[in-house]
């Protein structure tokens, strides 16, 4: 009886870990709230995508906003605020359907999914909004703005194919 609760609860924080696997993924633009250095962001987000908030929220002194690009940025930066709040309550959701069903002798995990699956796809709307207002803001770069993003973009891929060839290297070398 112990070893198969055992395993139940080792099941269970897998459940949890895999299901909470969208928490970064519920987790827009923190940056951009919080200026460069705070939350994540530092290069591609889950899925292997480029957050495109976050790279611009790191470049924003370098950017020269006009007025009117300052107002974009504030409104996305609003949006990425209320979208952030809105993943942390998907997330909650989840955790607390996840609480409910381990409380059941004989938890639906069925159930679990079905819910895991509304937070994905919720949390990937969210995004997908926060993302089309961010590049909204860039269509209205001047070359020079463009310039700037650009050359990070550059950089960031220098950095990335670095670290890729160091470890590779590393693995090669049975390090």
């Amino acid at each position: 009886m112990k070893l198969s609760r055992l395993h139940f609860a080792a099941f269970a924080a897998a459940a949890i870990l895999g299901l909470t696997g969208a928490v970064a993924t519920a987790q827009p633009m923190a940056e951009a709230a919080h200026g460069p250095g705070h939350g994540p962001g530092h290069g591609p987000g889950p899925g292997g995508g480029m957050d495109i908030g976050h790279l611009l929220a790191s470049l924003k002194g370098q950017l020269n906003l006009n007025t009117s690009q300052q107002v974009m940025w504030d409104n996305a930066v609003a949006q990425s605020k209320a979208a952030h709040d809105a993943g942390r309550a998907n997330m909650q959701k989840l955790h607390d359907a996840l609480a409910a069903e381990l409380a059941n002798a004989s938890p639906d995990l069925a159930a679990l999914a079905a819910v895991s699956d509304g937070v994905q796809a919720s949390n990937q709307a969210l995004r997908q909004t926060v993302r089309a207002q961010w590049l909204q803001l860039y269509a209205t770069f001047s070359p020079e703005q463009k310039v700037v993003v650009r050359d990070a973009l550059a950089k960031r891929l220098a950095h990335m194919e670095s670290m890729r060839a160091r470890i590779l290297q590393h693995m090669q070398s049975g390090g």
